[in-house]
């Protein structure tokens, strides 16, 4: 039968010698035999104990419940509920790293829109994105809203066409821009802004608003702040001087 030294083992298993000498003074890996100057030396069966250890312990399982493992009656019930907790405990990892890749995606995305980055800028990034499920549903609101008066739109057409009424089409139209400005007036009221350059928050006349060039998440305004015209973060705005936090 072979005896290896605990430098042998751990070359062998791929692991410290010190690994090997801290499974030793754990219970968990204890050499089968001293030799005649003291040092551990270790049998076959020492070896396959702990490639089966190594095994464990890169699935991730801890020494304690290895040692539980080693010492239990019914090994085949332990590492079966072992591995259970191990897989819960991998699964929630995962699901916490997506959603921090996630978070990572969204900021380099927000970065984009940012034309002269600050270490300020990191907090309207924050704040842009603690709303972002709120400002997401205020504007698929607003697009619901519009959807009856394109529908009306399309009826008003067709009417004009096959029965040549084309009365319809300008009560539509005058309806149409009523409706407009009612649904401009309410989302006015609930958005606010944040300055790129100063970070300042503020809101903004409903016809400045309502002409301005924007894109999804930004409109170009003039921060009443430091003056800056230029696209500005849209954000939501709950009360007077307050914004949502």
């Amino acid at each position: 039968m072979s005896k290896y030294t605990t430098g042998e083992l751990a070359k062998l298993c791929g692991v410290s010698v010190r690994t090997v000498q801290y499974y030793d003074s754990r219970n968990i890996l204890v050499p089968s035999a001293l030799s005649e100057g003291g040092r551990r030396l270790y049998s076959d069966e020492d070896l396959h104990r702990m490639r089966i250890i190594c095994f464990l312990r890169e699935a991730g399982i801890s020494i304690n419940q290895i040692g539980e493992l080693f010492s239990d009656t019914h090994p085949d019930h332990i590492i079966s509920t072992l591995l259970d907790q191990q897989e819960d405990d991998l699964r929630k990892q995962i699901a916490e790293h997506e959603k921090k890749l996630g978070m990572t995606n969204a900021i380099r995305q927000e970065l984009k829109t940012i034309d002269h980055f600050s270490v300020d800028s990191i907090g309207d990034i924050a704040y842009v994105m603690k709303q972002k499920a709120r400002l997401k549903r205020m504007r698929i609101l607003t697009v619901l809203a519009a959807l009856p008066v394109n529908a009306l739109e399309w009826i008003s057409i067709i009417l004009c066409i096959t029965r040549g009424s084309w009365w319809l089409f300008a009560v539509w139209l005058l309806a149409a821009i009523a409706f407009s400005v009612f649904v401009m007036t309410l989302y006015c009221k609930k958005m606010g802004y944040i300055c790129p350059e100063c970070h300042t928050k503020f809101r903004s006349p409903f016809k400045e608003v309502l002409w301005a060039y924007h894109t999804p998440k930004m409109r170009r305004l003039t921060c009443p702040q430091c003056g800056r015209k230029g696209l500005c973060i849209e954000v939501i705005y709950e009360k007077e001087n307050q914004f949502y936090e």
